[in-house]
């Protein structure tokens, strides 16, 4: 059993409710139902993609599918949700992306972990660490170490409850 990390963003279509229903999809690959979510963040999106600011979070569970079966599942829950894939960092109903698989370094043709791109992103380290705040990272670098005050600058907590 994996204890697996997963980064939920979306900016079109009702955000919140995007990722509420994202949060509730991902509880039937949890093994013991249970997911951990981070609160809600605001982010400004990447890119230069003319596009709403994103709803961001992160979750934590435990599953038994392997990599490549977990990010099948992820797929198929964006896809359901809506999901169009067209323009690379364009907005989108919802976006599924592995963070961290335990330990595990993954370097396949469909799937990079730890993800090629958390340790740059805000909108990933700072919701990452409201569920994880004593993680170390596959390489050995600790979590808290990759987040400074431009990090914090850069996300907006909603206060949502979810």
């Amino acid at each position: 059993m994996a204890k697996v990390y997963i980064a939920l963003g979306a900016n079109l279509s009702s955000p919140v409710a995007q990722l509420n229903d994202a949060v509730i999809a991902l509880s039937q690959l949890a093994d013991d139902k249970q997911v951990t979510v981070s609160p809600y963040y605001r982010s400004a999106p990447m890119g230069d993609v003319e596009q709403p600011d994103y709803v961001n979070a992160v979750a934590s569970f435990r599953t038994q599918l392997n990599p490549i079966a977990l990010l099948d599942a992820l797929q198929a829950i964006e896809q359901q949700q809506g999901r169009v894939r067209e323009v690379r960092w364009g907005a989108r109903t919802l976006d599924l992306d592995i963070l961290l698989y335990d330990q595990q370094q993954i370097n396949l043709p469909r799937l990079t972990v730890p993800h090629y791109g958390m340790k740059q992103r805000s909108f990933v380290l700072v919701p990452l660490q409201d569920i994880a705040p004593e993680l170390v990272l596959p390489c050995g670098t600790s979590l808290v170490s990759l987040i400074d005050e431009n990090c914090l600058a850069e996300v907006q907590q909603l206060g949502l409850d979810h």
